[in-house]
């Protein structure tokens, strides 16, 4: 294989691994705050064991998955030279600010907040890790708002054979980068809390810690209903957005080959990229496509055929990635319903099909988040940055494939050791009842 195509794969192997950290340390972060400072405020000592226990879980997830995301930035300059060459001038800016504040910010304040138990006042202490989850987020936000350059240039200026910042508040303004983070916080919530569900489930059902696990598993039900309904949300501005800045990427979200005015939206569907349509239709929306592109059934959505072969996304991955990843956010509302009508009735202990099911549904935000992250990127190419620079245009030079090749491979062996070891340590303390 090429240099450029073993750089693909090797930064996607580790996007894709960091990120399923990150959701879980946005989240957590929120919902271990919130807990400990109903302990504060209500001098109740079940929600300090809970503030603990999932406390506990939330740094190993951060102590592990921190140094994952390290190796993201490196590759910018080892594998993908021409890129920063480019638009290093840009790009480079919100990083060094996340690297630099956010993420300084973060550790430091995860620091306080382990070793300043019994230290600090109460009040304090929950402080602390309200500017944990704060932290968190900023750094979240400043990697956003480079991705979402990466998505919707803005704010800069052709200088040569670069491109330079011409308008920072362009740059942080950027409306691509604001749904990003919107969307993909939400998202993080869903994802904690279901986490937070499953691990509850599974205690509910061997009646450990019932009091405290029912509470947790409430917590959980409010905000996994709130997120995963506004995830819906922001996937519409988020589909609104792509459909005026990267019409390709829409036309491969829904296969849409030909260019309609009042476009059928097909619950299913398959494309057949070959023949460049699709194998079959069933079960059409008339002006579905165009209401949910644009608001209006009478909108006219363009089709693949009506962009160069060399300007398209690969169609089945992203149509695919992106059909599930909406089956799945429906799902998760279903399932948060039920969960909030059961835990506010105090009917959980008699839906032990339902406790059953949820140790397993942690594991389907991590896929949806996963595939969001597979649409965005991929539905993307053929550019690292939209409309302005090519993807093939932006690998190193000075490398060989042998070079890629062999960090590849020390990337997967040492990432899977990582992912055991994260796996382990989660399942050890996750199954420890509270002390």
């Amino acid at each position: 294989m090429t240099v450029e195509g073993l750089s693909r794969i090797q930064f996607a192997v580790v996007a894709l691994f960091h990120f399923l950290f990150v959701p879980l340390t946005l989240g957590l972060s929120v919902i271990t705050a919130y807990m400990e400072t109903r302990y504060v405020r209500s001098g109740d000592e079940t929600f300090l064991r809970m503030a603990k226990f999932w406390g506990r879980l939330f740094i190993v997830n951060f102590a592990i998955g921190v140094v994952t995301g390290i190796t993201l930035e490196f590759q910018f300059g080892m594998n993908w030279a021409q890129y920063s060459k480019y638009v290093g001038n840009i790009f480079g800016a919100p990083l060094a600010i996340e690297a630099t504040v956010a993420f300084f910010l973060e550790s430091t304040f995860i620091g306080l907040w382990i070793f300043s138990w019994n230290r600090v006042s109460k009040r304090a202490h929950a402080v602390i890790i309200w500017f944990v989850a704060f932290a968190s987020t900023l750094s979240a936000v400043w990697i956003l708002i480079a991705n979402g350059w990466m998505q919707r240039p803005v704010g800069y200026a052709l200088q040569g054979d670069k491109a330079v910042l011409s308008s920072f508040g362009a740059l942080i303004g950027n409306k691509m980068a604001w749904i990003e983070v919107f969307h993909t916080l939400m998202a993080s919530y869903v994802l904690a809390s279901f986490f937070v569900m499953g691990i509850s489930a599974f205690h509910l059902l061997r009646k450990h810690e019932v009091y405290l696990f029912t509470r947790s598993f409430k917590i959980g039900a409010v905000l996994a209903l709130a997120s995963s309904v506004l995830v819906i949300v922001g996937g519409d501005l988020s589909g609104v957005a792509v459909a005026k800045d990267q019409p390709t990427k829409l036309a491969a979200f829904e296969s849409q080959w030909n260019t309609e005015q009042h476009a059928t939206f097909y619950l299913l569907t398959l494309p057949d990229t070959k023949k460049e349509t699709n194998y079959f239709q069933a079960i059409g929306i008339p002006g579905g496509t165009s209401f949910l592109s644009y608001h209006n059934f009478n909108s006219t959505v363009r089709g693949l055929k009506s962009f160069p072969a060399n300007d398209r996304p690969p169609v089945m991955v992203t149509f695919l990635s992106f059909r599930l990843m909406v089956l799945l956010g429906f799902l998760f509302v279903l399932l948060s319903i039920l969960a909030v009508v059961y835990s506010q009735r105090g009917t959980l202990d008699k839906r032990r099909w339902f406790l059953r099911i949820m140790p397993f549904a942690i594991f389907l935000p991590y896929l949806a988040s996963e595939l969001g992250w597979i649409v965005t990127e991929i539905g993307r190419q053929p550019w690292i940055v939209y409309g302005l620079l090519r993807t093939a245009d932006a690998s190193s030079r000075a490398i060989s494939a042998g070079d890629v090749l062999a960090s590849l491979v020390g990337f997967v062996v040492i990432y899977s050791l990582l992912a055991a070891a994260d796996l382990f340590l989660l399942t050890k303390y996750a199954r420890k009842v509270p002390a």
